[in-house]
């Protein structure tokens, strides 16, 4: 995180939005808490302004119309809103900023909205009053998010407050890195996976939801489109208690209504959703878990296309995604490259029932650099289970298409890349020309970045689906030379690098002939 970058500017001196000069302000305040541990201060009181701001614009609506109604919890249930006690209201909290006891406030505020609203029970931080937490930095803190999105209407506030939330999930993830990368999925990757699958209505889920983000995209895919908040309907597990608490929040603040469960086994071990049949999956799983347990569910039913390595479970989670699509379902999965071609403790037969049951779709190399949490290259996996559906889409069945995005992308800073807009238009009108998509023009290989292959001529590379084994070189090489003329060069190059080896060779045969051994 850049702590000391002038206000308004990056590091490259480009200007910020106002998100990264309040994310800036913010960091500014951390002082010597750890990122880990500030983002549940900065991100707790970021959701309370939130909650606040949606109630008190609803309390006054109701005022205005019956005075009873506005003191009706059900009134505002029905709209999605929480019910904010007057000591946990933002107003309150601003007013007494200042007070030594500030820190007490905020944990009785968050005690008061939980008792009130059953569906944030455990949800909310409440540790503001401990010794470790400055008090005039959160005094500060409530005066810096207290500017947000003020003087907005409801609906434009609660946009604003979204994204500064999102953008703040991004930039702890930053600078956690390795860990931050546990609970936030980049969003450029989840663009491209959302724009891919086109998750107009139906059901998503998400076995390792971290925060929430495939959902915030999902639900931004439908809105852009015309549709409506609650044409998806949304499912998620997450293990870890903490992110399953940032998704909870991150959705809120989205006005997006979830079922996410916790539980600290995972999706393997306890399934929450067993009986879920999702129209879309959208996942990043950790990359080649070692310890998850796999000695102890060798003969599960998910495993259709034969059981998982004990020591990886890359094929585990793409298993238990294809077990929990319906009938005309469709997943997009992050995992590491080496899911492509392992052959190790029968992966490659795995892969090998995969493309022959035909539920491999696309497969997709991505760039390095791409996420926090590792340099391991990534590639995703798009897999449908019916290839035929109908609604416009061509007949797919026999046919697996093959893109190697690896080329494409932007250094943001030294350490990080990520998807341009047109990266990821291409990309997702590379794949709809190739489904026929009603409107989305005519398919073509493109050398050196898409290829639509066969099955027979998967089996031909042994069932390894890494991209840049089908899509070939570009056909702009460097050299414009014909090939025909490029290779009379080498075959001459070679011809004298072979006459000059065998005059050597004399030379030395020569001198050694004239050497006098001593005797």
């Amino acid at each position: 995180m850049a702590r000391n970058t002038a206000k308004g500017k990056n590091q490259n001196g480009a200007s910020l939005g106002f998100e990264a000069e309040l994310f800036l302000a913010a960091d500014g305040l951390r002082q010597n808490l750890e990122p880990s541990e500030y983002k549940h201060v900065v991100l707790g009181l970021v959701f309370l302004k939130y909650i606040s701001d949606a109630f008190e614009s609803k309390h006054a609506k109701l005022l205005a119309e019956d005075e009873l109604a506005a003191e009706d919890p059900d009134e505002y249930l029905a709209e999605n809103v929480f019910w904010v006690p007057k000591e946990a209201r933002w107003s309150h909290l601003r007013a007494n900023a200042k007070l030594p006891s500030i820190g007490k406030l905020i944990d009785e505020a968050m005690v008061a909205i939980e008792s009130k609203n059953a569906s944030l029970k455990g949800v909310l931080a409440k540790e503001y009053s401990r010794p470790a937490l400055n008090k005039v930095m959160l005094g500060e803190l409530i005066d810096l998010i207290s500017g947000i999105a003020m003087g907005e209407t409801t609906g434009k506030a609660r946009d604003v407050l979204g994204r500064v939330y999102e953008y703040f999930l991004a930039g702890f993830a930053g600078a956690e890195g390795r860990r931050g990368g546990e609970f936030y999925t980049p969003q450029s990757v989840v663009r491209v996976l959302v724009e891919l699958l086109e998750p107009y209505k139906g059901r998503v889920y998400d076995p390792c939801c971290g925060s929430g983000g495939m959902f915030v995209q999902s639900e931004k895919f439908v809105q852009e489109r015309g549709g409506r908040i609650g044409d998806i309907a949304i499912y998620g597990q997450e293990s870890n208690y903490t992110t399953w608490r940032l998704a909870k929040m991150n959705l809120a603040v989205r006005g997006i209504d979830a079922d996410i469960r916790w539980n600290n086994e995972g999706s393997f071990h306890k399934d929450e959703l067993k009986d879920l049949r999702a129209d879309f999956i959208l996942a990043n799983p950790p990359f080649n878990v070692s310890d998850w347990g796999g000695d102890r569910l060798r003969e599960d039913a998910r495993w259709k296309y034969g059981p998982p390595p004990v020591g990886n479970a890359n094929f585990a989670w793409l298993q238990h995604i294809l077990h929990h699509l319906a009938p005309n379902g469709m997943a997009g999965v992050v995992l590491a490259n080496g899911s492509m071609s392992s052959t190790q403790s029968g992966e490659g037969e795995i892969r090998r029932a995969m493309v022959e049951a035909d539920v491999v779709d696309c497969m997709v190399a991505l760039p390095g650099q791409l996420f926090y949490s590792t340099q391991i290259p990534a590639c995703l996996w798009f897999l449908a289970r019916n290839k035929n559906p109908g609604k416009g889409w061509r007949n797919r069945e026999g046919e697996v298409l093959f893109m190697d995005a690896r080329k494409l992308g932007r250094l943001v800073d030294r350490t990080r890349r990520e998807f341009d807009p047109e990266d990821i238009q291409k990309i997702a009108d590379t794949c709809r020309a190739w489904r026929g998509e009603p409107g989305a023009g005519k398919y073509a290989d493109e050398p050196g970045f898409c290829k639509a292959a066969i099955l027979d001529e998967i089996c031909t590379h042994n069932y390894v689906l890494t991209p840049g084994r089908y899509v070939g070189a570009a056909a702009a090489d460097e050299d414009d030379t014909p090939f025909v003329e490029r290779f009379t060069q080498l075959q001459k190059s070679l011809e004298t690098h072979f006459a000059e080896g065998a005059r050597l060779e004399s030379v030395i045969r020569t001198n050694l002939g004239r050497l006098v051994l001593p005797r």
